[in-house]
């Protein structure tokens, strides 16, 4: 069994799936339906979704990547002078962590779901 989508609300789906799919260094997917795909690895895709509201309460998606991919992403959150942090919650601003033994970092995405990158996981 492998998780194959979720699906991401937005007030603009092709703005936030360009937005991910630029710091992630992947690319948009065409339309399908109404969703707008950023396929990240293994097939599984975020599927963004144009509402009103995006959600009454931000979501969170983590990305396990390798060390370069982790270098590549991260030098594009500082280009796009991002916000970003150790901790969720948006605890140690301006940081990364360095939990088991590799790195992670959150951002915000523009409709506030918290995004994460991290090289390792328990």
């Amino acid at each position: 069994m492998q998780l194959n989508h979720t699906i991401v609300r937005a007030r603009d789906s092709h703005a936030s799936a360009a937005f991910l799919a630029g710091v992630l260094g992947v690319p948009v997917g065409a339309d399908v339906g109404h969703f707008v795909p950023v396929t990240v690895a293994n097939g599984v895709t975020l599927d963004y979704m144009t509402v009103t509201e995006p959600q009454p309460q931000p979501q969170h998606y983590a990305f396990l990547v390798d060390d370069a991919d982790f270098d590549a992403a991260f030098a594009r959150i500082e280009q796009l002078g991002l916000d970003y942090y150790a901790e969720p919650g948006g605890d140690g601003h301006g940081q990364i962590n360095h939990r088991w033994g590799g790195r992670g970092v959150y951002f915000d995405d523009p409709d506030g779901h918290a995004m994460e990158i991290l090289t390792r996981v328990p």
